[in-house]
């Protein structure tokens, strides 16, 4: 607004009667730029991603009528939960008079247009992420118009962790620090001990790539079903049921998988990886996930829900954890002990363990594209078969003959070229992170999970 206008209009939020998180100040509108309203940093008024989840992340914005000298309006940007004025919801855009209460998506953030002859109380017309005051501090409990001295300073100031609370938790990702300090002293404990210090550096990179996919569904599941799906995972591994498979999709079906020292082509080897490597690993791997439903049709709510597969992305919590078993069994029990064994023989024990610590890293950070890429995407269509009950066998077996294909893919195209190996793994990761999304999208508890976006604008 021009200083001779007589009126100068405003946004101001409206504190929420349970509210916890303080409320932003008043927002001055001007008419020479249109005010976006939600969560992407790029907004002009910035609301905090984990206080207001469902709002999106441009969800409206208030800009001028083109064809007003003094009018406003407030317009919805497709939202995925709707902008609402005075209680109804809006469609397109729509005029504002003074008093008008903007709410974006039900219970959400409440702002107020009004009109003010003279502005009674300081209010900003700057971005919020790039004014002093900053809504993602936990500084900011303190009213936006209290006369402070700009020198004053707090106890909470001068000890954040005095007044930082659940938000060490929430936001400063503490729980992750605790594991990675135990960790790193357990590390001083195992050095000298081979075979102890791989367990400990494999558990806990393979938890790592976890706890991404992890943040990346958004939706909370118990530690311990986590665990349990890796643990019934290995026990299958370990038990009896290992022959059965390995007789069906070896012996009876052509998945005889080919000594190293026997030259095959790479249509003879894909095919072979399909079956005795596709299709018997991630039938294994699934085991976990299908108990798990098993389980949870035989529980009463909300136990039923905790443990089992209601929706994709139990289905890929559970799928992605039965893969970090898989991978560690395989890799630990497997590939790190034949590497060792061979190249002792060569070069002695120290080469031994060197190519084994090598072998193993890579094995366990490239689960994130293998197993846990794989099964994560089966995983999803376990739950999606969960939610379309009536296409269930059509969904299973997509997803089935889908992650049973890229893992074949990522076995056989080592022949070829690293190059081609590389682009397979990226695949298999572009699989499991749309499905993810598609996940979070379909998820009937949406409004209640959190997001995580990996990116630098996050």
């Amino acid at each position: 607004m021009t200083g001779s206008l007589p009126r100068i209009a405003f946004l101001r939020q409206v504190p929420l009667n349970d509210a916890v998180q303080p409320t932003l100040p008043p927002y001055r509108l001007t008419t020479q730029t249109e005010v976006l309203i939600g969560r992407d940093p790029c907004c002009h008024i910035l609301l905090d991603s984990d206080t207001y989840g469902r709002v999106s992340r441009q969800h409206a914005k208030v800009c001028p009528i083109p064809t007003s000298v003094l009018g406003w309006q407030v317009c919805d940007l497709n939202s995925s939960n709707g902008t609402y004025v005075n209680g109804r919801r809006l469609q397109g855009c729509r005029s504002l008079q003074s008093g008008d209460r903007i709410m974006l998506a039900q219970d959400g953030p409440q702002f107020v247009f009004e009109w003010q002859s003279s502005t009674p109380y300081a209010v900003s017309e700057a971005p919020y992420a790039a004014s002093s005051v900053n809504p993602r501090s936990t500084d900011y409990s303190q009213s936006f118009n209290q006369s402070r001295s700009a020198d004053d300073i707090t106890l909470s100031q001068l000890f954040p962790i005095l007044s930082t609370g659940r938000d060490l938790t929430r936001k400063a990702y503490l729980v992750p620090a605790i594991f990675t300090v135990a960790f790193v002293v357990s590390m001083f404990f195992a050095v000298g001990n081979t075979i102890f210090f791989n367990v400990l550096l494999a558990t806990y990179i393979a938890g790592a790539a976890y706890y991404f996919v992890y943040q990346l569904c958004g939706k909370r599941k118990p530690w311990w079903i986590l665990v349990s799906a890796a643990l019934v995972s290995v026990l299958v591994l370990t038990s009896p049921l290992l022959n059965v498979f390995l007789f069906v999709f070896r012996d009876l079906l052509p998945g005889a998988v080919p000594q190293k020292q026997v030259d095959v082509s790479f249509p003879v080897l894909l095919m072979q990886m399909f079956f005795g490597a596709g299709l018997m690993e991630e039938l294994l791997k699934a085991l976990p996930v299908l108990l798990a439903y098993g389980i949870g049709t035989l529980l009463r709510s909300p136990y039923r829900e905790i443990i089992g597969v209601w929706e994709p992305l139990d289905g890929i919590l559970l799928g992605t954890a039965s893969a970090v078993g898989f991978t560690l069994l395989e890799t630990l029990g497997q590939y790190v002990p034949s590497i060792v064994s061979d190249t002792t023989l060569q070069a002695g024990e120290g080469a031994g363990e060197l190519a084994g610590l090598q072998l193993l890293i890579p094995r366990i950070l490239g689960s994130i594209a293998g197993h846990m890429a794989y099964s994560g995407y089966l995983g999803y269509f376990i739950g999606l078969s969960v939610l379309k009950p009536a296409k269930r066998w059509r969904i299973l077996g997509i997803g089935y003959l889908t992650s049973a294909s890229l893992h074949a893919l990522w076995n056989a195209t080592g022949i070829l070229s690293f190059l081609v190996l590389a682009v397979v793994g990226v695949l298999s990761y572009a699989f499991l992170a749309a499905a993810i999304l598609k996940a979070r999208a379909l998820s009937p508890t949406r409004s209640q999970n959190f997001a995580t976006r990996f990116s630098r604008l996050s």
